[in-house]
């Protein structure tokens, strides 16, 4: 055995406490090329099988050789929590610097500059922060002993996972002085994404004299080994829709083993499932990205300690959280493809010979997965907007400011500007985004690369789920696994190892959680920064006699209940009609549950170009209903609103601005003192979908102008 090897080996016992711990096969092979021969290395094994091992093993021995710190890029806060965690235990001291700790941040770097930090680890967002890439990074740079990307098949276009910050990461392996190992650690790549990881991974600075190939490029030693996951049992249910696989849930999760996750493709379905499992008596807590990092943090740990039974989660809740023992993975709907499906259901079993893995497709999934696919590729003419905006500006602009020159949402606007920032375009800066001056080019061949690989891989996901065949050995063929064989294991090995029942009690309650209708929608109460510079003269507050009174929505598009037929009701192409009577009978309910201040003395509807009928009959179905007398229609002026939804802030309230006004019946009626008329009392407005609420909100103040006391807004649905 060699010096670097037993050394190796106490280390490895010592982070995972056993004294006969040995190397699994890749492991040694790839510590010694980053420690013994100084080279770069891409390890793709599947999860479970000790990457993390890798780099704290070969960290330390570098260390005892006088290099400087590790620098650990990776991609999420719940993997940062465990690879610390995990550190510790080896001795090695990690820290990181992440949104989730700005308060430490100073301490990190005093640590760093005594050289007190063995593994720094950060996110590949903090390296383009101008203080940190500008002040800290080149220090770092300088001495550094080892670069680490984790989840590295987000570097590649083929990646699963559109993440602009990623790709910056080509251009800081570059940077890396010679003779500086750098590894590339993944689960979850087929040989395409391979061969373009290595290639990024390759990437040196002119002039460089480190192990050099063709073109310039270091030669990186490719260490991959199968991934087959023979812990798991995978098995897919195919069920008529969200009443039904809620129903099978209710009826079957205590029966699974341990505790585990619930993956879903939506915020508001991960909230709404663990409700509906929370009402029923199940130990459940939701896990997006839309919570608390403070109550995910507690979430983790509480389904670690097994005080759950399961995280019902988005994606938010994935790579690299490390429970050893997790007992089952379940989704409800498909990721968009095998690797995503891979990646998630690599959770489970990690320690134990069994864990049970089980998919239950939704009817909804590909338009879900469409949105997703959608929302995150730039468009050629926003991206031309911003290079624009901020050329003629000559200075520094915040992103809030850009966005009242820009009709872009504030998420996509800063997706949009990472890439333009790593295509070297734009620059983060202080005080916010200048152009560089650089020429650019939109690169459509690549664009249309990338969604042309997303159709394959959401078919494949299609494959997947109707396959007769092994299911592992479909995933592992997949990801380009040339050691695929049967498991022997899955529903399509043996038979279907889930029950298929539903219990009567279990249906009725799902059923009656899917019926359960109302969404709160919020005021506004201030208008956008630098609408005046699209002609509107409003700012700062909106005035407490002008807003509207919080109002309410059937529910969102993307809820599991009647997200469903509101979808559908306003799919394009759909003929606008009446609301059915379930529909409407359900809005009733919402009404009936308000608990309003005041109760609407009258109802008024919307103008509405798409769906009059709809707005129509819901309006007077209410006023029926609720026995109040139906005030009309406001009139839409200059044809009514311009622009289409999912604008900014900005661009969305000058689209709607001065377009409504209150006729001459109306504003007589608001005028008057009751009994005979409404002046200063609550009236009901009536439209179709919430979406920047500025529609209302500019409706609700000129009713409120014209004498109308609360203006309570009442929609079909929130799109959110």
């Amino acid at each position: 055995m060699t010096d670097t090897r037993a050394s190796a080996l106490e280390i490895l016992r010592t982070l995972v406490g056993n004294d006969a711990a040995d190397f699994h096969e890749g492991q040694y092979e790839a510590i010694e090329t980053l420690v013994d021969q100084r080279r770069r290395a891409l390890v793709v094994q599947r999860t479970g099988w000790g990457k993390s091992a890798v780099y704290f093993v070969a960290t330390l021995l570098l260390r005892r050789q006088g290099a400087g710190p590790t620098i650990l890029v990776s991609p999420l806060l719940a993997l940062m929590r465990d690879q610390v965690a995990a550190a510790a235990r080896a001795g090695v001291r990690a820290v990181s610097i992440n949104s989730a700790n700005p308060h430490e941040w100073a301490d990190v770097m005093r640590a760093l500059q005594a050289d007190e930090v063995d593994v720094l680890l950060v996110s590949p967002e903090r390296l383009n922060n101008p203080s940190f890439r500008d002040e800290q990074l080149p220090a770092l740079i300088s001495r550094v002993g080892l670069l680490v990307v984790d989840e590295a098949h987000c570097i590649s276009d083929w990646g699963h996972d559109f993440r602009p910050d990623y790709r910056r990461l080509r251009d800081l392996i570059a940077q890396m002085p010679a003779g500086v190992p750098v590894l590339a650690t993944t689960a979850t790549a087929n040989s395409r994404v391979v061969t373009d990881v290595a290639e990024q991974v390759g990437r040196v600075a002119p002039g460089a004299s480190t192990h050099t190939g063709a073109g310039g490029t270091a030669e990186v030693v490719t260490i991959r080994g199968p991934l087959a996951r023979s812990s798991l049992r995978l098995g897919v249910l195919r069920l008529p829709g969200s009443r039904a696989r809620l129903s099978w849930l209710l009826s079957h999760l205590a029966e699974l083993p341990g505790s585990g996750i619930i993956y879903t493709l939506t915020v508001s379905a991960a909230e709404d499932t663990a409700r509906l499992l929370r009402e029923a008596g199940h130990e459940v807590r939701a896990y997006t990205g839309q919570t608390d990092t403070t109550e995910r943090e507690e979430s983790e740990g509480m389904l670690k300690r097994n005080e759950v039974k399961a995280l019902v989660a988005t994606s938010a809740l994935g790579m690299g959280f490390d429970k050893p023992d997790l007992g089952f993975v379940l989704h409800l709907g498909a990721p968009s493809s095998p690797v995503a499906y891979y990646q998630q259901v690599g959770r489970a079993g990690r320690a134990t010979e069994n864990a049970d893995v089980l998919l239950l497709p939704g009817i909804e999934d590909e338009d879900i997965w469409q949105y997703f696919a959608t929302s995150s590729m730039p468009s050629q003419n926003k991206a031309e907007s911003v290079l624009n905006a901020l050329s003629e500006a000559g200075a520094a602009l915040s992103t809030p400011a850009l966005e009242a020159r820009v009709d872009l949402r504030r998420s996509p606007l800063e997706l949009l500007l990472k890439v333009l920032d790593v295509d070297g375009a734009v620059q983060r800066v202080k005080g916010g985004w200048v152009a560089t001056g650089q020429p650019w080019v939109y690169d459509a061949e690549r664009y249309e690369r990338i969604a042309a690989a997303r159709q394959s891989e959401q078919q494949a996901m299609l494959q997947f789920e109707r396959t007769s065949a092994c299911r592992m050995e479909f995933l592992q063929r997949a990801l380009d696994d040339d050691t695929a064989v049967a498991c022997g294991r899955c529903d399509n090995c043996t038979s279907p190892w889930y029950p298929v029942d539903v219990h009567d009690d279990a249906a009725a309650a799902a059923a009656a959680a899917l019926d359960r209708a109302g969404v709160t929608i919020e005021p506004r109460a201030q208008w956008p920064t630098g609408v005046a510079s699209l002609g509107v003269n409003v700012k700062g507050n909106i005035a407490v006699t002008e807003r509207l009174a919080p109002g309410r929505a059937l529910a969102r598009l993307t809820d599991l209940g009647w997200g469903g037929p509101l979808r559908e009701v306003f799919a394009a192409g759909a003929a606008d009609a009446p609301a059915s009577q379930a529909m409407t009978a359900a809005c009733i309910r919402v009404l009936a549950d308000w608990k309003w201040e005041e109760r609407p003395a009258a109802v008024v509807a919307m103008p509405s170009r798409a769906h009059p009928l709809l707005i129509d009959s819901v309006a007077q179905a209410l006023a029926q209903v609720g026995r109040l007398p139906f005030l009309g229609t406001l009139d839409a002026v200059n044809g009514g609103p311009t622009g289409t939804s999912g604008g900014n802030s900005a661009y969305r309230l000058a689209a709607v601005w001065e377009r409504f006004a209150v006729g001459d019946d109306l504003a007589a009626a608001l005028t008057t003192a009751a009994p005979d008329g409404f002046a200063g009392r609550p009236v009901l407005l009536i439209d179709d979908v919430a979406d920047s609420r500025w529609t209302l909100t500019v409706a609700g103040r000129a009713l409120r102008r014209a004498g109308a006391g609360a203006v309570l807004p009442f929609t079909l649905a929130v799109r959110a």
